[in-house]
């Protein structure tokens, strides 16, 4: 006969662990901060420049006050120290800096973005930080091609930044949409830009196909993010772009090729041979470009970059050492920049080349400084990316997919800033100093100190991706 207990083996019911709302918000907030850095310029065209400045240092405040509060731990011997040493080494240059004021405004806004990225990276997941990202993404693909067909549906002529009015005669540079979406020309998005579009829309790319890979949540609107990211780099046209794909890709398959290694030496001729396809391809396209470029309808003088080097190279003979001063960008009403580099009517803001413009505005000794921080993010988010994560005897846990995404971006940077110089701000800069930042916090996927506060307080019940 049958005897009902009153001491049942199995724990009664209860609900699934929750994650508080305060964490929620918290997530949220850091998806608008990195919509923030992600759309740039964007906030500028739409709402003007000092609108724009006041925003990013209210959220600035707003992530100083949660980091107070919520005190997430910080191993402090592991920072970033040579991306901090390289932004207080711009912050000195103000002393000897032909442009002070320039100086002091465009540092406020590194250092306000550096703080960012710390932020960020300290207090959530990898896994949090890696859903964050891809959803502020999503945040501005889709602004930007809401804003291109409201301007082609609703407004029916190319607009100017805050929809003011375009007078006659401008060049179509400065236009903030050109009205292109319906007609097949290149398109620009929120920013203004098919170049930073397009850019937006390759980290994007990545991003959302690594996730899909780790069998994310909703796994099948990764899909439709790919596509739509597609889009807008395929309509932004912009050569640098598909060249930084192509990096990412190359990167991707000789990362998935190490992993396939089972003996220490047996990478060293892999290591060898991509060094060699690596110099091989380098030195093709430097002295193929003319065939290159104009296959990707593009002028073999990088549309114009090598008279610009050129210009800026002259200047950094006279000041070699600690350059002129920091100031990126550059900003057009001063009188040493006003004027100076001319295209398309426009006072040129950049020295199209990363490497050229820290040359350029901190000499040698700031080319040394971002050079050791880039390498040293590549260097770690390379072995994040190849190695198996171990942190004991065993040696036989599987990679995590997840890994993949700081290393893809290191290449996308890279090769953007052979032709550009966004990777010194806004997003470009917060995702090194971030990646680095959280790599060397938590250089394991769900392991370190972050990692394991999170997971007690959420009850370690949530499902992980891979």
């Amino acid at each position: 006969m049958a005897v009902h207990t009153k001491h049942p083996v199995s724990a009664p019911p209860a609900a699934p662990a929750r994650e508080k709302t305060g964490h929620l918000l918290l997530r949220a907030w850091c998806i608008f901060v990195l919509t923030l850095a992600i759309a740039g310029v964007s906030w500028a065209n739409a709402f003007g420049a000092v609108i724009a400045a006041g925003i990013t240092v209210a959220a600035a405040a707003v992530s100083v006050a949660l980091w107070i509060v919520i005190r997430p731990p910080v191993q402090w011997r592991r920072f970033p120290w040579y991306a901090l040493v390289y932004v207080a080494f711009a912050a000195v240059s103000v002393l000897w800096s032909v442009w002070p004021l320039a100086t002091v405004l465009t540092w406020s806004l590194l250092a306000l973005t550096t703080l960012q990225a710390l932020f960020v990276g300290g207090v959530l997941t990898w896994h949090e930080l890696i859903r964050a990202v891809s959803s502020a993404l999503q945040w501005v693909l889709s602004l930007s091609l809401l804003f291109e067909l409201f301007v082609s549906v609703v407004v029916q002529h190319p607009v100017m930044p805050q929809f003011a009015e375009a007078p006659d005669g401008v060049d179509p540079i400065v236009y903030w949409s050109r009205d292109n979406l319906f007609d097949g020309g290149r398109i620009q998005g929120v920013f203004g830009n098919a170049n930073l579009l397009a850019m937006v829309a390759v980290l994007a790319i990545v991003v959302f196909a690594v996730r899909y890979a780790a069998q994310s949540p909703r796994r099948p609107w990764q899909l439709f993010w790919i596509a739509l990211a597609a889009y807008l780099l395929v309509r932004a046209g912009s050569a640098t772009a598909y060249l930084a794909l192509a990096g990412a890709v190359l990167v991707l398959a000789t990362v998935l090729l190490m992993r396939t290694t089972k003996r220490p030496g047996e990478r060293t001729k892999y290591y060898v041979a991509y060094a060699a396809v690596g110099l091989g391809g380098a030195l093709a396209l430097w002295f193929g470009r003319d065939a290159i470029f104009a296959a990707l309808g593009r002028d073999s003088d990088l549309t114009g970059r090598e008279m610009i080097w050129d210009a800026v190279l002259a200047r950094v003979a006279e000041r070699p050492w600690a350059g002129w001063g920091y100031s990126t960008p550059w900003l057009p009403w001063e009188a040493r920049i006003d004027g100076w580099i001319v295209d398309h009517d426009q006072t040129v803001m950049q020295a199209h080349s990363m490497w050229v413009d820290v040359l350029f505005q901190l000499g040698i000794i700031g080319l040394v400084l971002v050079a050791l921080a880039y390498f040293a993010f590549v260097w770690r988010s390379w072995f994040f990316a190849v190695d198996r994560p171990r942190w004991d005897l065993r040696d036989d846990r599987p990679y995590t997919t997840l890994s993949l995404v700081p290393t893809l971006t290191g290449a996308i940077l890279l090769v953007q800033g052979f032709s550009e110089s966004n990777p010194l701000m806004l997003w470009g800069w917060m995702f090194v100093v971030m990646f680095a930042y959280k790599i060397k916090q938590s250089p394991h996927v769900g392991e370190g100190p972050i990692e394991l506060r999170l997971a007690i307080e959420r009850g370690d019940l949530m499902k992980q991706e891979p």
